[in-house]
């Protein structure tokens, strides 16, 4: 796949309450009104470091108030983990609910279901910035031909090694993902007090390239009708490589099965960790810790040496809520977050990699930290499937469960393997 790929979701992983105990959504109709003045609430994702991407946002919300004289705007940073229970609540209570939200592009199908997000596609098409968008970050905003929200920003991952690390242990950087696992495991013995690689058994989107590399798929079939193919042999051999990853060799399951994605960068940027799979979004995030000027960052290698594992084609959208009070301000907040202003300020601020071709273009010759991640891009992404089941899958936790069963001991990987591709089927066919 070349660089125009298919930019869906950084999303984060699941929440920790399952879709079947959220809220039910109930009618989700649109405002009759369109007020001029007032206040605008905004939720945004909370970052691991968060206070660079505040002050990117802080300057666009300054500018819009400005703009629109008797207007103010209210933010709320939200945990990504929480995130399916909070929004879904929302939906269903439009007087507590926020105008403009952030959200993960894996969840615009089931967004969309629910009837949470207005549909801008109008205001999208006129929006003169619009026009430069990859076309297939455009598709992460768009079902059935209507657009529900702006690109705000691409999310990829790869891998993170400490420079000092491999040298004083005079290790290579891994080329292949078998190198990748035994390098782990030398780092570790040679130093006790470190994680080889870090992993989590929550980490979802940092496990998907073991599954990718080795020739599996999550599920198979087209939008509308999918069937679970996690416990294919392919995908099983992909499981079985993240997971050996669980252990005193490299990363105790005790402290790492429950592990998210921002854990294993936690554990990074504090210096425990001699490697981790983490997004261009985490760059701010490692600047800022004691790792600084002591780390690169590479592909995550594949399973043949000098191969690049598919990635996950991550990112998330700005939405504006279909029951806002407010909706010609909401729309044009959504604009102002996600414009090529703002987006090469969030490089610039956070790592995240533009949505606009000229804004990235311009960024990944700015800096050199942004070349293994547009290499990534260039190699091939991957995606989840396309359907509004994969946000009960994500939010109940089908394939953390899986990874953590296997890590723990409690179940072997077919077994294991076999129960989640049972509870995505039973996602599948409830969607319809």
């Amino acid at each position: 796949m070349n660089l125009s790929v298919r930019l869906v979701g950084l999303t984060a992983l699941a929440a920790t309450l399952a879709t079947a105990c959220a809220p039910q959504t109930s009618g989700n109709s649109a405002s009759d009104k369109d007020e001029k003045t007032g206040t605008l609430r905004v939720w945004l994702f909370q970052e691991v470091d968060n206070q660079p991407k505040q002050r990117v946002v802080d300057a666009v919300l300054a500018g819009f108030e400005r703009a629109h004289k008797g207007t103010d705007v209210t933010v709320e940073y939200i945990p990504v983990e929480t995130r399916a229970q909070r929004i879904k609540a929302a939906f269903n209570d439009p007087a507590s609910a926020p105008d403009v939200i952030e959200y993960g592009n894996t969840d615009t199908a089931g967004y969309v279901r629910d009837g949470g997000l207005a549909d801008v596609t109008r205001d999208f098409t006129m929006w003169n910035e619009a026009k430069d968008t990859d076309p297939t970050a455009r598709q992460s905003v768009t079902v059935d031909g209507k657009v529900y929200g702006a690109p705000y920003f691409v999310g990829i991952r790869a891998l993170y090694y400490r420079t000092d690390v491999l040298r004083e242990l005079g290790l290579r950087v891994p080329k292949s993902q078998a190198e990748l696992i035994s390098t782990a495991k030398r780092i570790r013995a040679a130093e006790p007090d470190l994680y080889g690689l870090v992993v989590g058994g929550a980490y979802t989107y940092g496990a998907m390239p073991f599954i990718w590399a080795n020739g599996g798929e999550l599920a198979a079939g087209e939008s509308g009708s999918y069937a679970s193919a996690i416990d294919s042999p392919a995908a099983r051999k992909g499981i079985k490589a993240y997971t050996s990853l669980f252990g005193d060799d490299n990363c105790p399951a005790a402290k790492c099965a429950g592990m998210n994605g921002n854990d294993t960068v936690t554990a990074f940027v504090s210096g425990k960790a001699a490697m981790a799979i983490g997004g261009n979004f985490s760059h701010a995030a490692v600047e800022a810790g004691k790792v600084k000027g002591k780390y690169a960052v590479v592909p995550l290698p594949g399973v043949q040496p000098g191969s690049i594992a598919p990635a996950f084609a991550g990112g998330n959208n700005i939405g504006v809520l279909k029951s806002t009070s407010h909706r010609t301000l909401a729309v044009d907040l959504m604009k102002r977050l996600a414009s090529k202003k703002t987006q090469g300020e969030l490089f610039d601020a956070m790592g995240f990699l533009p949505t606009f071709t000229d804004v990235r273009e311009q960024a990944a010759a700015k800096e050199p930290f942004a070349k293994p991640f547009v290499e990534t891009l260039t190699a091939g992404t991957k995606f989840v499937p396309a359907s509004p089941a994969w946000a009960q899958i994500d939010s109940s936790l089908v394939l953390p469960t899986m990874f953590q069963e296997i890590a723990s001991g409690k179940k072997d990987v077919a077994a294991a393997s076999e129960d989640a591709a049972k509870r995505m089927n039973d996602a599948f066919g409830s969607a319809g």
